[in-house]
C-alpha cells in the first residue's frame, strides 16, 4: 500500500512558477514509476508527466514540454513537478500517482488527493 500526499499548489500569475511535491509513505516508493496528472473543471483527467523508478526516463505531455520538469528523490520518497512559465490554461487540480510508466491514468495503482493550481492572467 502506498499513500501519496501532494503539496505546493496555489495561486500564481501567468509567467510565474510553482513546485509541486508528492510525498509517499511506505518502503516501496522506488519500485513505482510516478506520474502527474491534472484535471480542470468540466474536463477529463489529463496526463502531465511521468518518471521512471530510477529517474532515468521521463515523458511529458506536449502541452507542458519545455516548461515543466518532473524529478524524484527516492531517499525522501518524494516526486516533484517544477512548473515554469505557467499559463492560465495550466489551471487545474494536480494529482500524483504511483504505477506503471505510462501516460494512461488507468495503469496507476495509487493516487493522491490532489493540489489546486490556479494561474491568473
Amino acid at each position: 500500500q502506498v499513500q501519496l500526499v501532494e503539496s505546493g499548489g496555489g495561486l500564481v500569475q501567468a509567467g510565474g512558477s510553482l513546485r509541486l511535491s508528492c510525498k509517499a509513505s511506505g518502503r516501496t516508493f522506488s519500485s513505482y514509476a510516478m506520474g502527474w496528472f491534472r484535471q480542470a473543471p468540466g474536463k477529463e483527467r489529463a496526463f502531465v508527466a511521468v518518471i521512471s523508478q530510477t529517474g532515468g526516463s521521463t515523458t511529458y505531455a506536449d502541452s507542458v514540454k519545455g516548461r515543466f520538469t518532473i524529478s524524484r528523490d527516492n531517499a525522501k520518497n518524494t516526486v516533484y513537478l517544477q512548473m515554469n512559465s505557467l499559463k492560465p490554461e495550466d489551471t487545474a487540480n494536480y494529482s500524483c500517482a504511483a504505477g506503471q510508466y505510462s501516460s494512461r491514468w488507468l495503469t496507476y495503482d495509487y493516487w493522491g488527493q490532489g493540489t489546486q493550481v490556479t494561474v491568473s492572467s
